[in-house]
């Protein structure tokens, strides 16, 4: 069995094959899927491969990026390869869809490529729960928590998103907001956005208000084009809310736009939090109140700790890094008569802004409308505002 059997089992050519086993990027990711599959069915191992015992002697540290669109991972993601590279530790980063299941790829990239140790930045920890047993060098989860994880060979490095995200809720009331509404990830408890969820709910479940799912949050992945879109979705459903709490800050910087797109302001008619403090949030105008995760201290002991059991250290570590909400300029209080929540008045943007949130019907008395016909409408209120101002 070799490579020209993987290349006709899979259907697929043999420079496909060759870039899936080799894990290029330039690959899709039905093609990849298809091609691990094969390799996974038929027990393919390339040991004999001559390129493979080349490798051998400098085996690299895999990277798995859950999201490549994802502004925190880039920020700790540079930090990871700094610091691989001054231990004069190889990195093989490989980028996959927020979707996909990434210990499955691992498995995978096991087979074929053996590295010495695993980083999975952005992973899910219901899918190392059903399958991390049979992943057999050290790995670390980064960003998400191992916590109830019983692998002695699977440590993590995350933030407290529950506590952080109680913190949002309760600085949104303490400026007077009731009616807050939350944009992001999906509800899924194994998943950060699902924890950050949880822990706002919680909050406003402590000053006695229920979050409606139905009308007061809308998901959406962690990038600035689904945050805008969801954004916009939101603002259709649910006029009245006063402050929004995005899950991260790529989300939160799209919601913004969207937000000036429909003609409105932020902070002057939605209050707007984000979560993660990446570099460009304090760039953005206003500048983005959000919740501070220290990507350098995270980066640091993730690899400290994955080259300790690299060395031999046996007991995993589960840690958790200090946040910090910082307080800027994206959030304004609320006066008593404000807030029992009121439609937003556009009193900022442009003609092209607001004759197209006219088009789209920014209206509170608009009749519900289906997730699918929602979707459509936040992604055509985009293009138009893209195209009155020449963008596309």
């Amino acid at each position: 069995m070799d490579i020209r059997d993987i290349a006709r089992l899979s259907g697929y050519s043999l420079g496909t094959v060759s870039r899936v086993l080799n894990g290029h990027p330039n690959v899709s990711d039905k093609a990849r899927m298809r091609v691990l599959k094969v390799v996974e069915e038929v027990g393919y191992e390339p040991n004999s491969n001559a390129r493979f015992l080349k490798m051998q002697g400098r085996t690299a540290i895999a990277v798995f990026v859950k999201g490549a669109r994802n502004l925190l991972f880039a920020d700790i993601l540079e930090r990871i390869q700094a610091l691989l590279s001054e231990a004069d530790e190889q990195a093989d980063v490989v980028y996959l869809d927020e979707d996909e299941n990434e210990v499955l790829y691992a498995i995978h990239y096991q087979q074929v490529r053996h590295p010495k140790g695993m980083l999975f930045l952005g992973g899910d920890p219901a899918f190392f729960k059903t399958s991390f047993s049979r992943v057999s060098v050290p790995g670390v989860l980064v960003t998400n928590t191992a916590a109830g994880l019983a692998f002695k060979n699977l440590s993590s490095v995350s933030t407290n998103d529950v506590e952080a995200a109680r913190e949002v809720v309760e600085y949104l009331f303490s400026r007077g907001h009731r009616r807050i509404g939350i944009v992001g990830g999906n509800r899924a408890l194994s998943q950060v956005s699902g924890r950050r969820l949880h822990g706002a709910e919680e909050a406003l479940r402590a000053h006695g208000i229920e979050l409606d799912y139905e009308r007061d949050y809308e998901p959406c992945h962690f990038s600035m084009e689904e945050g805008y879109d969801a954004m916009v979705r939101l603002i259709m459903r649910s006029p009245d809310l006063t402050a929004v709490f995005a899950l991260g800050d790529a989300i939160a910087l799209g919601a913004m736009r969207a937000v000036f797109d429909m003609g409105l302001s932020i902070p002057g008619d939605l209050s707007l939090v984000g979560f993660d403090g990446v570099n460009s949030s304090q760039f953005s105008i206003p500048r983005l109140t959000t919740i501070r995760q220290d990507t350098r201290l995270i980066a640091t002991r993730s690899v400290e700790t994955l080259l300790a059991c690299l060395g031999g250290e046996t007991k995993p570590v589960r840690e958790m890094v200090p946040f910090q909400l910082l307080k800027r300029e994206s959030v304004r209080a609320l006066l008593p008569e404000d807030r029992a929540g009121s439609a937003p008045v556009a009193d900022g943007g442009d003609d092209a802004s607001n004759a197209v949130a006219a088009t789209v019907g920014v209206s509170a008395g608009r009749a519900p409308e289906t997730a699918k016909a929602g979707r459509t409408r936040a992604r055509a209120f985009r293009v138009q505002v893209s195209e009155r101002r020449g963008v596309i």
